[in-house]
């Protein structure tokens, strides 16, 4: 599933082709895409709509429209958006189309067919139950030394729920806890200070590093432009299960947590 810097890399990729672009019609093959309204009000609302700005929230990306729409789009597990010529083959994994005033096309291509696209006036109608950007000013160490005080869930679960913090998935959590040398599986009120200080540390270095390398293409996610990111050659653990931790030497483990798969080096992380 796409993460922070996946959908920042997305973001940043998506302003110079669509920024000032005025789109004419949607097109969708897939139902389940179009959360809010309907399909025929969506069209009917976003018809002549100028994209004025894009920018990301959490694991979101919102387009911020002429006449204080916003059109809000989730990737989820497989989603991919890329602008092309309209005369651009067709793609079957394509299930949702803006055209754009002079033919080219926004494409929501959409293989598992998991992702979601709302159109609304006030983004806080998606957005309100999401936590704190990790990357923000504001998201200090005292601010997240405020935000565990009382909780007593596993670390590694705690990490990728989405109201305690916004953008954090899979890869990022293992990669922050293996920075800030912190077992997965610790209770997130047994941290001292110096711990929840080396953890929003590792928290802002992977995702930051993440961004940097446009992302991590282990699974589907390329970017819009059809090339892999390179963050997948930088991970400590992910996916490193049997090989030796860099720091350590150890042997980088993997066990379940939360359903998930999760990765950790017991040489680092006592």
């Amino acid at each position: 599933m796409p993460e922070l810097p996946e959908v920042e890399t997305t973001v940043r990729a998506l302003r110079r082709p669509l920024v000032g672009r005025i789109i004419t019609e949607v097109r969708n093959s897939w139902p389940r895409h179009i959360v809010t309204p309907s399909l025929s009000e969506l069209q009917r609302r976003i018809h002549g709509c100028r994209v004025e700005t894009i920018e990301r929230r959490a694991k979101y990306l919102l387009f911020h429209l002429s006449g204080g729409e916003t059109l809000i789009v989730h990737l989820k597990m497989s989603g991919h958006l890329s602008v092309v010529p309209g005369t651009t083959p067709p793609d079957k994994h394509v299930h949702t189309i803006f055209r754009l005033a002079d033919g080219d096309e926004l494409r929501f291509r959409d293989t598992r067919k998991f992702g979601r696209v709302y159109l609304v006036k006030d983004p806080q109608e998606v957005l309100a139950g999401l936590g704190p950007e990790p990357l923000a000013d504001t998201f200090t160490v005292e601010a997240l030394r405020q935000l565990l005080h009382g909780r007593t869930r596993t670390l590694k679960p705690l990490l990728l729920d989405q109201t305690f913090i916004a953008g954090i998935g899979n890869i990022y959590a293992d990669e922050a806890l293996h920075d800030a040398g912190l077992h997965p599986e610790r209770k997130a009120d047994s941290l001292s200070e110096a711990e929840i200080a080396s953890l929003h540390q590792g928290i802002q270095k992977v995702l930051a590093l993440g961004i940097e390398r446009e992302g991590a293409s282990i699974d589907l996610y390329v970017k819009p432009d059809g090339e892999k990111g390179d963050m997948q050659n930088a991970v400590a653990v992910f996916r490193r299960t049997g090989q030796s931790c860099y720091r350590c030497g150890a042997t980088v483990q993997r066990i379940v947590l939360g359903s998930r798969s999760t990765h950790f080096c017991p040489g680092c992380q006592h």
